[in-house]
Parts: C-alpha cells; sequence; structure tokens
C-alpha cells in the first residue's frame, strides 16, 4: 500500500510538471528549474518562473547485485547516498553537495545537470561516465526516455548522458538511472611536503604506474594523497609513495570539505569573492607546467584541475590555459552576471550545442542564460 501511494504522489508530481511546461509554452513564459538550489551560484543569473521538481522525489529501484540504482531527480542526494552505503556501495565521483545553511542538499537531478565530481574524479571518472538512462521532460512537455539500466545498451547517440553538465537547458530531468559500485576495501592518506614544481612531477610519474591513486589536492607546499583499493595494493603503494600517514579520523573530513567545497581554501576564497576577487576553475592537460599566476591556488585532479582565487583579469586566465591546451572558467564571482558560465565554444561546438537545444526545448522555455547568455 506504501509502494502504491508513492507512485501515486510520483504520478502526480510529474503530471503537474507536464502541465506547467506545456501551460508556460503557450504563454511564451520561461521557466526556472529548481530543485535543492545549492548551486544557484553557477552559470548566469536564473530566469523565469520556477519549476519545483523536490516533489519529484524518491528511489525507483536499486539493484545491488547489478550495480545500478534509478532515482527520481528531486530526491536528495544524501538520501542516495545513505541508501547505497547501506549495500557498501557508492557514488564514485564524490559529487559535491553545497549543504545550505538551512542544512538542506543538492538533489540527484541538479548533481546531474550541474556535471560536477570532487576529489576522484581524475581516477573514478565524471558524472557522465556512471548515467546509464534518464526520462527527460522536454520542451513541448513531452516525456522522452533516453539508455536503459544496463552498461551497453545504447544504439546510437547516447542522450542520456548529453544531460550531464548541461544546466538544464534541453529539459528537465526527471529520473535517471546510475551506475554504483562497492566501497573500496582500504583507503590511505599521506602527506608530503613539496612545491608546486616538485608536486606535479610526483603527480604525473605515479600516473604512469599501476598506483591505487584514487585523489591528490596540492596547496601551500603540501601535497595530500589518497590511495584506494585492495589492502595488498594499497600498503604497497605506501611504501612505493612514501610521505607521512594522516589518521583517518582527519583524512576523510579533509576530503569531505573538499569534496563540498568547504574546506580552508574554499572558506577563503569565498570571503575574497565577497571582496571582489573571482574564484576561477582552469582545467589543464595534467602535465601543464605551473602557471605563472597572482593568487591562491589548490590543485587537484593530478594537475588537471587547478582552481585560482585572484584579482588578475579575465582574458589573463584564459590566455594562460589555452596556452597549455586548457580554458578557465569563472566559478565564483563578485557580481553574479559575471561568473558562473563555461569557457566560450569554438564556432563548431557552438553550432552543435544551438542544434541541440532547438531539438529539446525549441521556445528556449528552460533556464534562459543560465548556460550561455543568447540562450
Amino acid at each position: 500500500m506504501a509502494g502504491d501511494a508513492a507512485g501515486a504522489a510520483t504520478d502526480h508530481a510529474l503530471e503537474a510538471l507536464v502541465a506547467q511546461v506545456r501551460e508556460a509554452r503557450a504563454r511564451k513564459a520561461s521557466l526556472q528549474i529548481v530543485g535543492g538550489n545549492t548551486k544557484h551560484f553557477l552559470g548566469g543569473i536564473p530566469q523565469g518562473e520556477p519549476l519545483d521538481v523536490g516533489p519529484l522525489a524518491g528511489i525507483s529501484s536499486h539493484e545491488p547485485s547489478e550495480l545500478v540504482v534509478t532515482v527520481r531527480a528531486g530526491t536528495p542526494l544524501a538520501e542516495l547516498e545513505a541508501l547505497l552505503a547501506q549495500q557498501g556501495q557508492c557514488l564514485p565521483f564524490e559529487p559535491p553537495r553545497f549543504a545550505t545553511d538551512a542544512g538542506t542538499g543538492g538533489t540527484v537531478g541538479g548533481m546531474v545537470a550541474a556535471g560536477l565530481a570532487g576529489p576522484a574524479r581524475a581516477a573514478a571518472g565524471g558524472v557522465r561516465d556512471y548515467v546509464l538512462g534518464a526520462t527527460l521532460l522536454d520542451g513541448r512537455g513531452e516525456l522522452l526516455s533516453f539508455g536503459g539500466q544496463v552498461m551497453k545498451n545504447v544504439a546510437g547517440y547516447d542522450v542520456s548522458r548529453l544531460l550531464a553538465g548541461a544546466m538544464g537547458v534541453l529539459g528537465v530531468i526527471c529520473e535517471v538511472s546510475l551506475k554504483v559500485l562497492p566501497r573500496p576495501p582500504a583507503t590511505l592518506t599521506l602527506r608530503l611536503e613539496l612545491d608546486e614544481a616538485q608536486a606535479l612531477r610526483r603527480l604525473n610519474e605515479w600516473g604512469g604506474r599501476p598506483l591505487p591513486l584514487n585523489a591528490s589536492a596540492w596547496w601551500e607546499g603540501t601535497l595530500v594523497v589518497r590511495l584506494a583499493g585492495a589492502a595488498a595494493a594499497v600498503q604497497s603503494a605506501r611504501a612505493a609513495i612514501g610521505g607521512e600517514v594522516i589518521d583517518a579520523a582527519m583524512a576523510d573530513p579533509f576530503w569531505d570539505g573538499l569534496r563540498d567545497q568547504r574546506d580552508e581554501f574554499f572558506v577563503g576564497a569565498l570571503k575574497a569573492v565577497a571582496a571582489g576577487a573571482g574564484l576561477w576553475r582552469l582545467s589543464v592537460p595534467s602535465t601543464a607546467p605551473p602557471l605563472k599566476l597572482s593568487g591562491e591556488q589548490l590543485i587537484e585532479w593530478g594537475g588537471a584541475q587547478r582552481w585560482l582565487c585572484t584579482t588578475a583579469p579575465a582574458q589573463t586566465l584564459r590566455d594562460a590555459a589555452a596556452a597549455v591546451g586548457g580554458h578557465a572558467t569563472l566559478f565564483r564571482a563578485h557580481r553574479r552576471e559575471d561568473g558562473g558560465r563555461p569557457a566560450p565554444l569554438a564556432p563548431p561546438l557552438a553550432r552543435i550545442h544551438r542544434e541541440l537545444k532547438r531539438a529539446f526545448d525549441p521556445d528556449g522555455l528552460f533556464n534562459r542564460g543560465r548556460l550561455y547568455p543568447e540562450w
């Protein structure tokens, strides 16, 4: 009976969303998709009437032996992770939870739409690598299903993974099927005192060896690495890497703080942003040398993700990233209208993006200006 009641509530929530989309389209109005609202700072300033996916919540199915979970978009991420933890499983890409002051956290739909991943991204992959299928409410008010609940089920273009990082501009994610993984049997965190160049060189050396390197972070002359995997492999890597072992009671809060961007670096960055600085996210090849830029820097993902809190001009950051084959995004800014957008696209890619937007949301209903100003 409880399942029937939950199913009826879900059907009602879905019907209400469909009706709101169709009514807004008839009025040529715009809609702002809202879930946990923990990533409101990302992208351009939200526009349009709120379209609340919060009521569309709950776990549709979980097959622990198949390592697959299907969950509705409004489900709190904390609820999903608690369910997985009971089975010794996890979301290996460690999505940021961005809990609000009220204690609420992000939702599964927001996790996919933002496409953000945490410290383990370089080793485990990103959000899109774990999306198996999705149900999408498009700009015509139609429900579309893509992919499925197994890894090899796609013939043609994998649309479900396209939703990861799209910031909701293609439509409303209603339900998503995700691949999950068992928690690693052993983890260990090591700390080494190294300057930036030494840290990058070591990380690239270790990356070329069969070591269970799961995450890394360099800041202010200290490199912290996390090993994860079979106990024997972790202990072997410990001997190969060296450094000081950090007790789990200290290491786990550190990695959680880095994942949720509430550790010391990000707390300081937010204060600097409030005073007029910008927090930049530079995506570069892991082999890129140290970038001679002013400001406070934190390096993750084996050198591939470099956070920089600075007052340097935007073009300086973009040019520096481009010079080593990467790009720079202003992640947080003092003025909301200045930040949160991805780097400009090359003309061929921009054309593909526009055509996809036109195919799924021809009237531009969803999240206008959130990803690109012209949308």
